[in-house]
Parts: C-alpha cells; sequence; structure tokens
C-alpha cells in the first residue's frame, strides 16, 4: 500500500502516452516501474484502486470513438485481466470506489456529455445501471462524502445549445431521499475537488473568463454554505488529484502549457 499510479494520458502531441508511474505517499519520490503494459491503448480512462490492483474502464482510442472496455492490472502478477464490459461507452467519465464498487458517472461521446450513471462490483464483476444523472455537463467532478454524492459545476453543452456554458450546478445525491440541487458559488469544469474535515473542496478549472482559476472553495453539507479557501499556488485545469493524510493533491495539468506542479491544499477543523 503507499503508492499511488499514474497509468496514460496525453503528452504535448495529441497520442496517448504507454508509461506507468508510482508515488509513493511516505517518501513523495515519484519512480517508473517496469511493468505489463495496457492491453489496449485507451485515454481519458479512470483508475480507482484495491487489493493491489488498478481498474480501468472506458476511455478513449486512436480512433477518437469511446470504449467500453473494462480491465484490471494486477500489480503483484504484473498482467492485466480483461473484465465484462461497461454497458456505456464513454471518456472523460468521473468515478470513484466505494468498499467493493466502482461508481462510474457522465462521461462523452463524441464531444457531448452524457448522463449515464453506472456501478461495477468487483467481487461480482457485474454491471448496475443506476437512474441517470439529472443533467448532461462534461468536466463535471464527483465528491463522496459518508452518506452523499456531490455532483459539482462542468460545462453544459450539446446539439441543444448554441455555445457552452459552464455550470455552478451542484446535485446531491442522497441514496434514501434522491437528489436535489443546490448552486456552487463559482461557474467552473475541468477542476480539483475533494472531500476534508467534512467539507467539499474545489480548485482551479476553467471559468468564464480567459485564464484558468486560482480561486479554492469549501462547501459546508451541514451549515449548507459556502467559504473562500487560500488560492491555489499555481493556477491549472485538468489536473489530476487524490487525497492524502487530510490534504487534497494536484498534480500536473495545464495552464497555457503542460504543468509539473505537485501541491497540496490541506484543512483544518476550524
Amino acid at each position: 500500500r503507499g503508492l499511488g499510479r499514474a497509468v496514460h494520458g496525453w503528452d504535448r502531441a495529441p497520442v496517448p502516452l504507454t508509461p506507468k508511474s508510482s508515488l509513493s505517499s511516505h517518501n513523495s519520490d515519484l519512480k517508473q516501474r517496469a511493468s505489463s503494459e495496457l492491453a489496449l491503448v485507451a485515454v481519458f480512462a479512470f483508475w480507482p484502486c484495491a487489493d493491489y490492483r488498478v481498474y480501468a474502464a472506458g476511455g478513449m482510442g486512436l480512433d477518437l470513438r469511446p470504449h467500453n472496455y473494462m480491465q484490471h492490472y494486477d500489480m503483484l502478477k504484473d498482467i492485466w485481466v480483461s473484465l465484462a464490459a461497461m454497458p456505456t461507452p464513454r471518456y472523460a467519465a468521473a468515478s470513484f470506489l466505494r468498499g467493493t464498487k466502482i461508481y462510474v458517472l457522465g462521461g462523452r461521446q463524441s464531444k457531448y456529455a452524457i448522463n449515464a450513471f453506472e456501478v461495477f462490483d468487483t467481487e461480482t464483476r457485474s454491471w448496475t445501471k443506476f437512474p441517470n444523472i439529472p443533467s448532461k455537463r462534461a468536466f463535471s467532478t464527483f465528491v463522496p462524502t459518508e452518506s452523499k454524492l456531490f455532483s459539482l459545476g462542468g460545462l453544459r453543452q450539446g446539439r441543444l445549445y448554441r455555445q457552452p456554458k459552464f455550470m455552478r450546478t451542484m446535485d446531491v445525491f442522497d441514496i434514501e431521499q434522491g437528489t436535489h440541487p443546490l448552486r456552487a458559488d463559482k461557474r467552473r469544469a475541468d477542476f480539483v475537488s475533494g472531500y476534508l474535515k467534512g467539507r467539499v473542496i474545489v480548485a482551479g478549472g476553467l471559468g468564464n473568463q480567459p485564464t484558468v482559476l486560482e480561486s479554492a472553495e469549501a462547501f459546508h453539507p451541514e451549515k449548507n454554505k459556502w467559504e473562500c479557501l487560500p488560492p491555489m499556488p499555481t493556477p491549472r485545469c485538468a489536473c489530476s488529484s487524490v487525497v492524502v493524510k487530510n490534504c487534497l493533491l494536484a498534480v500536473g495539468g495545464v495552464n497555457q502549457g503542460l504543468s509539473d506542479a505537485v501541491e497540496a491544499l490541506c484543512v483544518s477543523d476550524s
């Protein structure tokens, strides 16, 4: 344990990358590790980790078509294993792991957002379709808490809209009570997010301005209000993010060019 994995992505040229790297949470060293290549080239796939396995679903291949592949990488055996195909092909989806289930929400097909919500059970290795999310938004983020799932921001686009529009919508999914919409504090998409100290954190991304956002905000579910946090030292969008030891790490991203910045936002109890 104690290792994070970075698998594939885009380089400066519009082609997918194939190396895999590991980040140790103990010494913060990023090291290249020789291991089996992904069985199928795909980008914009999602990679939850559990039991020394990395799961990869969907993505977009070199033909620019969305994929429905589902695979897992066994870190101990150094092999990739094909699993049951995802019901809805897609890329740029959001996903998270809870217990033995991987939740996959939204995403895109042919540059248009979709609202499919599906769950993969890692024990039974089967998929279950859930009710669609309320609105079709690309580049939104989903933050799970102890009992709820927050869907934040995003970019509304599609055949019905003449121009893309940044959203400030926040949908709250409750397993027992359903959903209800709230408004986020700022319109943004393609940002980092996480759940820290009972608060939903959002930072960076794109909004209705010519440069990337540096602002960071926190939503208190119990108080039902937003508060401002210190801005990102390096404003970016399209970052990878992970919560480690009560801190939200923002890794890489884009600000005019590719960024190699790695920064952490730590939130106190107050």
